[in-house]
């Protein structure tokens, strides 16, 4: 009988997602990936990296910290999902999401939980989020050694 493995638990897997996600991102100052998954983790309902809009030039529009004119990776996870508001939604970032960025993730709807791995340098969503009751987790991911 072989040693028991450590399996990776659900928020490590989708945060390393997300990481993996967030390399495609155009951002020239901060890249970011978002998945979006049903409560039980079994289904992706959309994923997104921040970058500018399809058809523009692959690069900021700006340098401006936080007005760069790259849409954030929550932002264009939102736009993806086409699953019902009454769908109960996991959203895993690799950065603490903006206080817009929150704002949109409450009108997707029944976002139960958003897990994130990276601190932003505004922590004022952390609030609203929890405000509406939206639990605010941060996670680590998947180390280097569970992804041999």
């Amino acid at each position: 009988m072989s040693p028991k493995r450590e399996r990776p638990s659900f928020d490590a897997i989708y945060l390393q997602l997300a990481r993996v996600l967030a390399a495609r991102s155009t951002c020239e100052r901060l890249q970011v990936g978002t998945v979006i998954t049903t409560t039980d983790y079994r289904k992706v309902l959309a994923v997104g990296y921040n970058g500018n809009a399809t058809g523009l030039h692959n690069g900021c529009d700006r340098n401006e910290p936080g007005n760069c004119g790259c849409l954030h990776s929550e932002e264009n996870a939102v736009i993806n999902c086409d699953a019902p508001r009454a769908t109960e939604k996991v959203v895993f970032v690799t950065h603490l999401p903006c206080i817009q960025c929150a704002k949109r993730l409450i009108n997707l709807g029944n976002v139960r939980k958003v897990v994130y791995s990276e601190e932003y340098r505004l922590r004022d969503s952390v609030a609203v989020l929890e405000s509406v009751g939206i639990e605010v987790v941060r996670g680590q991911g998947i180390s280097g050694d569970l992804m041999k």
